[in-house]
């Protein structure tokens, strides 16, 4: 028997949209060939343990429903490496704001 998650935890919910053959026809080959799937996060609306299906609330209020896919989940994005040429912007700008009269005011 899986482990309940209590209700109100954090979660990760997993669904198929679309099936492969139900893709729209203007989308490239490769994509055609796999499910649209979604991953949504949220609040558990009811006790579920991991694999069965349940219902979530989303931080906007949504309640959606899926299969149970991780508990606590991380986010797994970025925004890439740091830029250089913005690393200073905020030291500059706050040296330009020292710098500034009262009477250069807008």
């Amino acid at each position: 028997m899986t482990e309940k998650i209590g209700k109100g935890v954090w979660v990760e919910i997993h669904n198929i949209v679309l099936q492969p053959g139900e893709r729209a026809p203007q989308v490239p080959d490769d994509t055609a060939r796999v499910p649209l799937e979604m991953c949504v996060k949220g609040f558990l609306a009811e006790p579920a343990g991991l694999g069965e299906e349940a219902e979530i609330v989303t931080a906007a209020g949504r309640r959606l429903r899926g299969r149970l896919s991780a508990v606590n989940p991380p986010y797994r994005h970025g925004f890439g490496p740091p830029v250089p040429e913005l690393s200073s912007i905020g030291q500059e700008l706050r040296h330009l704001l020292a710098e500034r009269k009262p009477s250069d005011e807008c």
